[in-house]
């Protein structure tokens, strides 16, 4: 091999990484500015805007302000036991007789679900009602073994307490004690039929003892059950109201 060779291959390799290197993509910085809006109510109107929404505003407005129901005192929100949670799921348990044509064992909701702390004695609106329960969750049956209905009422004891309907029991150091299902004592072998939300039957709110149970559903929403369960005691010439029945409470 002679000189020239050499130094010819010799050069080759640097020339080659130098051309590989060059046609890399340069990679440059990117700056980007913003400004904060703030919203206020001195912003002007988009007065097209507002001409184009009024119908649909106007339609949702007369829905949402027409009075379903009275409330004959005020109900609140209180754990371990307040009449508001005792109204709604009472609510549920009637939905779901209604739902699906049998009668279950017992409900229960989550404390977590009740998105208003009260409500007021007087006209109740639709729209309060949507307030009060503005998620679309769904009324579902489940057949839960008595020993696992036992962890899901530990599970809200620790949490003090859940609303619950055809079920009594006492908190005592953060566990369901002397649990009764409509007025037997909790059997650990035998299933019970509960009224819940999919969304707790999900696993929801920490109740993962529940994910794996079959649930039954007809795709009929909690806050329908709410409505429907008004509409039943208006029928019957009755208001709306609840009362607290130590269904859940701390000695």
């Amino acid at each position: 091999m002679s000189m020239l060779t050499k130094r010819y291959r010799g050069a080759l390799f640097p020339a080659l990484l130098l051309f590989a290197f060059s046609c890399r993509s340069v990679q440059k910085p990117v700056r980007t500015e913003w400004d904060g809006y703030r919203i206020t109510t001195q912003r002007p109107v988009d007065s097209g805007l507002v001409r184009l929404l009024q119908p649909y505003r106007d339609s949702v407005d007369r829905s949402m302000n027409e009075v379903v129901g009275t409330a004959e005192k005020a109900l609140d929100k209180k754990q371990p036991e307040g009449a508001l949670g005792n109204f709604m799921v009472d609510a549920f348990f009637y939905g779901a007789e209604k739902s699906f044509g049998i009668k279950p064992d017992a409900g229960i909701l989550n404390y977590g679900g009740i998105r208003l702390t009260q409500l007021a004695a007087g006209p109740v609106t639709r729209g309060k009602i949507f307030e009060l329960m503005p998620f679309d969750n769904l009324l579902v049956l489940q057949k839960v073994p008595g020993s696992v209905l036992q962890e899901l009422l530990d599970l809200t004891a620790k949490g003090k307490g859940w609303p619950v309907h055809g079920i009594t029991m006492e908190i005592r150091d953060g566990k369901a004690v002397n649990v009764m299902i409509n007025g037997a004592p909790l059997d650990p072998n035998r299933t019970y039929t509960l009224v819940n939300s999919d969304y707790v039957a999900n696993g929801g709110d920490q109740a993962a003892m529940l994910k794996s149970i079959p649930q039954q559903s007809v795709g009929y929403l909690q806050r329908d059950a709410l409505f429907d369960y008004i509409k039943y005691l208006k029928s019957q010439g009755k208001n709306i109201t609840a009362n607290e029945e130590k269904r859940v409470y701390v000695p």
